[in-house]
C-alpha cells in the first residue's frame, strides 16, 4: 500500500471547523481554544442547588475556566519511591525554583497537602514553557520515562482520593468496577503491594470494564507494575457476574472486601480539561445516568463483603448522580449499609459536605422540588429515586452531610463526588425464598432490586431462611434455580409443573455473551509438567516456590512465556472459567529462547517478574557494585573483565545462561542507592549483557547518579564519562533505538564474534526478545 503524502496542501483545509480541539499553552495535553468557555444553563443550575458557599460563586466559575495543572503521582510501594522522590526534591525541583524562562519566573511543583508521604505533586508548567529550556526538558524526559517504567504516574489530584479512602490492607480482595483507563487500579495494586519484601500478597484486585477496547488500556496502566495479583475482566460492571471459590473443597461465593464504584457519569466536574463539556452539558445527562449510576451501585454493595467498604464516586457536582444515588442504596438496604465518616482519612484535603436538599431540573428549566410535582408524562425520565428523602428522620439518619464533593477553587482541582459506604449486614434481597408450595407463589417478579427502586416501589416481602450475619451463599446448588437479583427459588415439582404450562416464573440463567478479541487460554502447569524440572534445576528454585501457579496461554505447540499469578487469582480463576471474560492476568517471569537448551536452560528469566521471582532463586546470582550496575546498562556487552573483581570472580564461576545481577545497598555510601536493585542478565563466553527494558535503564541509571538526557535529535548531550562508556554500541535490541542512541556510538567498537556473523557472543540468543 503506497504511503500518503502528508504535505500535499488540500484546499480549503486551512481553517479548523468551529469547536474543533487545537493545541494551545494551557498545559502538557491538547487545548481547545475555539470553545467559549461560557453555558448559562449551568450556572443557573449550581447557582440554584447552592453546591457553592455564599459570596464564592463567581471564584468558582473561574476556577472552572483554567487549565487543569498537572499531577504527578510517584509509585508508593516500590521500594524505589524514596529515591525518585529524593531525586525529584533535590536535583529537579531546586533547580527549577530559580529558574527565569523569558523573563517568567518558573513557580516549582509543589506537593499535594493531604496526599500521604509527599508521593504527589502539581505543577502549572505548560508545554510550550517545557520546550524553551534544556533544563526544562530533561525534566520532561524524566516524567516521561519514570511513566512509562510505571514508577510515576500521571494522574488528576481528585482522582487519587478513592483508593486512599479505600483503607486497603495486602489481604484485601478488591474489585474496581469501572476501572479503564486504570489510574486508581494502579492504586490499588501499589496499596496491596504496600510490603515489597512480600512477593504474594493474600489479597487481589479485579479490575473490570464494560469497554472491551478499553480493557487493553486498562492492561497496559496495570502491566507497569509488574504485578501477579491483578486481573483484568471485561463486563457489564451492573451485572457483573458473582465468582466462587474453592475453601478447603467446598464452593464458597467470593464477596470482596473493598470494592471501588467510580460510575458513569455526565463529568462536569472534568470541564478544566475536557472542554467539550462547556458546549454538551444539559441537565438531560445526569437523568439518563440516574439509572445505570443505581444499578452498578446495587450490584456493588451485593458483592461487598459484611464488615467490607465500597467508595462510590463520580467526577460530577450534580446531586442527581450523587447524593440521590447514595440516599436510594441507603434506603434499599434498610440498615445494611452505613455512609463513614472519612474526613480524618485525608487530612487536609479541602471538601464540601454532603447535600441534604437538593431539586431536579429538566433541559428546558423546569425544576421540580419533589416527586408528587413530576407531571405524568414527565415520569419516563424523572424518577422518585431523585429526589431527597421525605421523611425528615430517615433523612437525618442517613447523614448525607458525611458525602465530600471536592470544588475546584478550593485546591486548584478538577471537581469530584466520593462517599464511603460499610457493609453491616447482608443486603435484604441477599437471601433464599421459602419452599415454594402452590403454583401462585411461583408467579415472581422478575424485577431486580435496582429496577425496584427506579421503579419508587417497595420489594415485596421475602421471608428469611437465613439468619447468618454474612450474605447467604447464592450458587446454584443442585435443586435450585437461579433468580435475577442473586435470590433462589427451590426447583420444587410445582415449579416445574408451572414450567410446563408456560405460567409465570424466574427466567432461565442467560448464556454470557462474550463480545470484542477472543482471549487465549489460562493454562496452569501441572505437578508433574515435564516443563518445570529443567527450570527448577537450572535456577536451584527453593521447594517453597508455588509452582502450580505458573500459567502459559496456550493448549498446543511450544509455550513461549511462562506467567505467574497469586495463589488466590489462581483459585478464581479456575473455578470462573465459565462465568467471566478474562482479557490478562499474571505477569510474565520467564521467556523461552530457541536455542536455550544447549546452555542448559530454555527459558530465560524476564524483567517483569524478576522480584516475584528473585526470593526463590537461590543460584545463578551474581552480586554486584553500583560501578558494575553503570557498565552494565551503559555498555551493551562488556568484557567480563570490566566488572569489578568480585563480581569477575562469581561470573567466571558461571556456566553461560540467563543470571540474576543484584545490588545489595551500601548504608555506609549515601550517595549510593539506598534500595536493592535486580536486573536480568545474560553471562556469555566472554561477556555479560543486561536484559532491561529502555525505560527501566534509563530509570537505573539515574538512581546511580548517571543522567541520561537526549537531545531533540535524539541523540546524547550529556551522559557518562570516557571510562564508563567502554568499548559498547546502544542496545537497539532492547528498545533504546526508538528514541535515538542512548549516547553517541564509539568509534572502534569491538564485538566477538560468535562465528556465525552476527555479533550477540552468546549474549542475545536467537529468538530471544
Amino acid at each position: 500500500m503506497g504511503r500518503k503524502n502528508r504535505n500535499r496542501q488540500k484546499p480549503q483545509q486551512n481553517r479548523r471547523p468551529e469547536g474543533k480541539r487545537n493545541r494551545d499553552d494551557t498545559g502538557w495535553g491538547a487545548g481547545y481554544s475555539e470553545i467559549i468557555k461560557e453555558n448559562k444553563l449551568f450556572e443557573h443550575y449550581y447557582q440554584e442547588l447552592k453546591i457553592v458557599p455564599e459570596g464564592e460563586f463567581e471564584e468558582f466559575m473561574e476556577a472552572m475556566r483554567e487549565p487543569l495543572p498537572a499531577t504527578i503521582r510517584i509509585t508508593g510501594y516500590k521500594s524505589h519511591a524514596k529515591e525518585i522522590l529524593h531525586t525529584l526534591k533535590e536535583k529537579y525541583f531546586k533547580e527549577l525554583q530559580d529558574l527565569e524562562v523569558d523573563g517568567q519566573k518558573i513557580e516549582a511543583p509543589q506537593p499535594l497537602s493531604w496526599y500521604p508521604d509527599d508521593l504527589a505533586w502539581h505543577t502549572n508548567l505548560s508545554r510550550k514553557i517545557l520546550r524553551k529550556s534544556p533544563l526544562l526538558e530533561k525534566f520532561h524526559q524524566f516524567l516521561v520515562s519514570e511513566t512509562e517504567s510505571g514508577n510515576i504516574s500521571r494522574q488528576e489530584a481528585v482522582s487519587m482520593i478513592p483508593p486512599l479512602l479505600l483503607r486497603i490492607e495486602p489481604q484485601h480482595k478488591i474489585l474496581d468496577m469501572c476501572a479503564a483507563p486504570g489510574s486508581k487500579t494502579a492504586q490499588l495494586i501499589e496499596m496491596l503491594h504496600s510490603d515489597m519484601d512480600v512477593p504474594f500478597p493474600e489479597g487481589f484486585v479485579i479490575a473490570n470494564d464494560v469497554d472491551n477496547k478499553r480493557c487493553y488500556l486498562l492492561v497496559h496502566q496495570a502491566k507497569r507494575l509488574n504485578s501477579p495479583c491483578i486481573m483484568v475482566v471485561n463486563h457489564d460492571a451492573s451485572n457483573i457476574p458473582r465468582l466462587q471459590f474453592d475453601n478447603e473443597g467446598k464452593k464458597d461465593v467470593l464477596f470482596y472486601d473493598r470494592i471501588l464504584c467510580d460510575v458513569p457519569c455526565s463529568g462536569d466536574g472534568t470541564m478544566r480539561k475536557n472542554i467539550d463539556v462547556w458546549k454538551k452539558w444539559t441537565t438531560s445527562n445526569s437523568l439518563q445516568l440516574h439509572g445505570l449510576q443505581i444499578r452498578i451501585a446495587i450490584r456493588g454493595v451485593e458483592q461487598l463483603a459484611v464488615g467490607g467498604r465500597m467508595v462510590y464516586s463520580t467526577c460530577s457536582l450534580n446531586p442527581i448522580e450523587d447524593e440521590a444515588v447514595i440516599a436510594a442504596l441507603l434506603e434499599k438496604s434498610e440498615g445494611a449499609l452505613e455512609l463513614a465518616d472519612a474526613t480524618a482519612d485525608l487530612p487536609g484535603l479541602k471538601y464540601m459536605p454532603g447535600l441534604t436538599v437538593w431539586k431536579v431540573m429538566t433541559k428546558e428549566g423546569q425544576w421540580y422540588s419533589d416527586w408528587s410535582e413530576v407531571p405524568t408524562s414527565r415520569h419516563a425520565h424523572i424518577r422518585p429515586t431523585m429526589f431527597p428523602p421525605t421523611d425528615p428522620e430517615k433523612l437525618a439518619n442517613m447523614r448525607l452531610e458525611r458525602c465530600l464533593r471536592i470544588l475546584p477553587h478550593h485546591q486548584n482541582t478538577g471537581g469530584f463526588f466520593v462517599a464511603v459506604l460499610e457493609k453491616k449486614a447482608p443486603m435484604p434481597w441477599n437471601r433464599r425464598y421459602p419452599k415454594l408450595h402452590n403454583k401462585e407463589a411461583n408467579c415472581l417478579s422478575e424485577v431486580t432490586p435496582a429496577e425496584e427502586l427506579l421503579k419508587g416501589e417497595s420489594s415485596a416481602e421475602v421471608p428469611s431462611v437465613d439468619s447468618s450475619p454474612t450474605d447467604a451463599p447464592v450458587e446454584t446448588v443442585e435443586g435450585e434455580t437461579p433468580v435475577e437479583g442473586n435470590t433462589f427459588v427451590p426447583d420444587t415439582p410445582d415449579l416445574q409443573e408451572a414450567k410446563k404450562e408456560n405460567v409465570c416464573g424466574p427466567p432461565p440463567p442467560k448464556k454470557m455473551k462474550l463480545c470484542g478479541f477472543k482471549e487465549d487460554p489460562f493454562v496452569f502447569l501441572t505437578e508433574d509438567d515435564p516443563i518445570f524440572p529443567p527450570i527448577q534445576a537450572f535456577y536451584d528454585i527453593s521447594s517453597d516456590f508455588p509452582k502450580l501457579n505458573v500459567l502459559t496461554r496456550t493448549h498446543e505447540g511450544k509455550k513461549r512465556h511462562l506467567y505467574m499469578v497469586s495463589k488466590e487469582l489462581r483459585n478464581v480463576l479456575l473455578n470462573n472459567s465459565d462465568r467471566m471474560k478474562v482479557i490478562n492476568t499474571g505477569v510474565k517471569v520467564w521467556s523461552r529462547n530457541t536455542d536455550g537448551e544447549q546452555f542448559g536452560c530454555a527459558f530465560r528469566l524476564a524483567q517483569e517478574g524478576i522480584y516475584t521471582l528473585c526470593p526463590y532463586i537461590r543460584a545463578r546470582i551474581i552480586n554486584i557494585s553500583m560501578e558494575d550496575v553503570k557498565v552494565l546498562l551503559t555498555q551493551e556487552n562488556p568484557f567480563l573483565n570490566k566488572l569489578g573483581d568480585d563480581a569477575h570472580n562469581q561470573a567466571k564461576k558461571l556456566e553461560m545462561g540467563s543470571i540474576v545481577l543484584r545490588y545489595h545497598p551500601d548504608p555506609k555510601d549515601p550517595d549510593a542507592p539506598q534500595c536493592p536493585i535486580d536486573l536480568c542478565g545474560w553471562r556469555g563466553k566472554t561477556s555479560i549483557r543486561a536484559f532491561v527494558p529502555r525505560n527501566e535503564r534509563l530509570h537505573y541509571l539515574r538512581m546511580v547518579g548517571v543522567e541520561v538526557f537526549l537531545d531533540k535529535q535524539g541523540k546524547r548531550n550529556d551522559g557518562p564519562t570516557e571510562a564508563q562508556k567502554g568499548n559498547t554500541e546502544d542496545a537497539d535490541a532492547e528498545g533504546l533505538g526508538q528514541e535515538g542512541d542512548l549516547w553517541e556510538r564509539q568509534e572502534g567498537t569491538k564485538m566477538e564474534q560468535n562465528g556465525s556473523g552476527s555479533t550477540n557472543n552468546g549474549t542475545d540468543p536467537v529468538g530471544s526478545t
